[in-house]
């Protein structure tokens, strides 16, 4: 039997009642990408780039230009104050290509044809009007798609993300590694990239990078372990790596370790405000909060199946994602009251037998009583997809655009907005008829 919380019909919470299902892909959808506050481009293993209006759902744009699946996407906004502002994207493709795109006339600008692999990521560093492309080297390019530098060979896998760091740096995860570059200005224009340092201290492959703020980093790996990096001098800060645990407390460990596979265990994505990190690990969703260095609220089972995407809204929620085909709302909130019964400390206590460590309770009890705990509540079941659902994008009162491997993407609506919205428009309509008198 399924352990997922579940929720019924009448989710109060959940202002998303109305949907618009968005058609044109022919492959899965893996990428939604916002252009500017009411537009977004879509893009997935069809090669093929769409542009979207987020209040309609109006087909803007089709863009065609890659013969294989797209790997990355990223916009490029033009920072020129004595122009107008231009919205660009970047995507890269396993056609060995990246296109920058006109969001506005729906144009390719320019294409770059000399990678000698798939370029799987993409960051663009708006302060110093240059971007970067991570593949099996990485390359640094201005506006113009001149290439500026690129760094020798570093490995057939290839890069597989990147951030920007203070001081004109970079992390680049690269398997296992962390490697740390430096962009400077040689004389004139030109440009070189040095690697100043390589981290080790994953066991397994990096799958997840975000940045916190100027001072702080994190990545996540495939066997589920967090590290918590100082932006300024790579010193690792903090880590986490038994989200799987029985235990709430890092301080209790269990008396037996469990085996978990990989796919329970990997850390798929990562995403965070200023005081926590939001961590999608296996079929669980995690908040660990930075100061405290500790999770403070969890749902193992948040899901069916590994979650994929998951993203913190201002209003103390949580949205995340999920192979098995939903989309879900999360409200964090404070535990009023304490439990009753010591927290389980290992694999025979969780059956209810076994000889329970007192010291270990007691150490619980105390850290219970020191720190707030928070718990995740379901407060909305988006479901609408039926497949995988690979990301998502919020658009505040505009409402969330979903993708999936179902090839579509889902507008879903603010149901009571809309109903104002249509009333409105109706009402509008009746007076230029002058069917309605206005008076006022």
């Amino acid at each position: 039997k399924s352990s997922v919380q579940t929720i019924g019909e009448e989710q109060i919470q959940n202002p998303y009642t109305e949907l618009l299902v968005l058609k044109g892909h022919q492959d899965i959808v893996r990428f939604l990408v916002q252009i500017d506050d009411c537009r977004f481009a879509s893009a997935g293993d069809d090669g093929i780039v769409f542009l979207w209006n987020a209040q309609t759902g109006q087909k803007l744009f089709e863009l065609h230009g890659h013969t294989h699946k797209i790997t990355a996407i990223a916009p490029f906004s033009s920072s020129d104050a004595s122009e107008e502002k231009k919205h660009l994207i970047l995507t890269a493709s396993a056609d060995r290509t990246v296109i920058v795109w006109d969001c506005s006339s729906g144009r390719q600008v320019q294409k770059v044809s000399c990678f000698h692999s798939t370029v799987k990521c993409l960051t663009v560093l708006q302060r110093l009007d240059v971007w970067l492309s991570g593949g099996s080297d990485l390359c640094v390019w201005n506006r113009k798609l001149d290439l500026l530098c690129k760094t020798s060979h570093l490995t057939d896998a290839g890069i597989s993300a990147l951030v920007e760091l203070p001081k004109n740096c970079v992390a680049a995860a690269v398997g296992k590694e962390l490697i740390i570059f430096r962009l400077m200005a040689s004389n004139g224009e030109g440009w070189n990239v040095l690697e100043l340092k390589r981290l080790s201290d994953h066991q397994d492959n990096i799958l997840s990078l975000v940045s916190v703020n100027d001072l702080t980093f994190v990545t996540g790996s495939h066997v589920g372990e967090l590290i918590v990096w100082d932006a300024l001098d790579w010193s690792k800060q903090a880590s986490e790596c038994n989200f799987w645990d029985s235990s709430v407390h890092s301080d209790v460990q269990p008396e037996i370790k469990l085996s978990q596979s990989p796919n329970e265990t990997s850390v798929q994505h990562l995403t965070s405000d200023e005081e926590c990190v939001f961590a999608a690990v296996g079929k669980g969703i995690y908040v660990y909060n930075l100061q405290m260095k500790r999770v403070i609220a969890c749902q193992r089972t948040a899901h069916d199946s590994s979650v994929l995407h998951i993203e913190k809204l201002p209003n103390r929620q949580l949205i995340s994602c999920s192979e098995d085909g939903s989309v879900r709302i999360w409200e964090l909130r404070e535990k009023q009251q304490l439990p009753a019964e010591p927290v389980a400390t290992g694999f025979f206590n969780m059956w209810g037998f076994g000889r329970a460590n007192k010291q270990a309770n007691q150490a619980a009890k105390k850290v219970q009583e020191n720190i707030p705990m928070y718990f995740l509540e379901l407060v909305g079941d988006l479901i609408g997809h039926s497949s995988a659902v690979q990301m998502f994008l919020y658009f505040g009162e505009l409402g969330l655009a979903t993708c999936s491997a179902d090839h579509l993407i889902i507008l879903w609506k603010d149901g009571e907005r809309e109903s104002r919205l249509r009333s409105l428009t109706l009402f509008q309509k009746l007076a230029q008829n002058d069917d309605l008198q206005l008076k006022f």
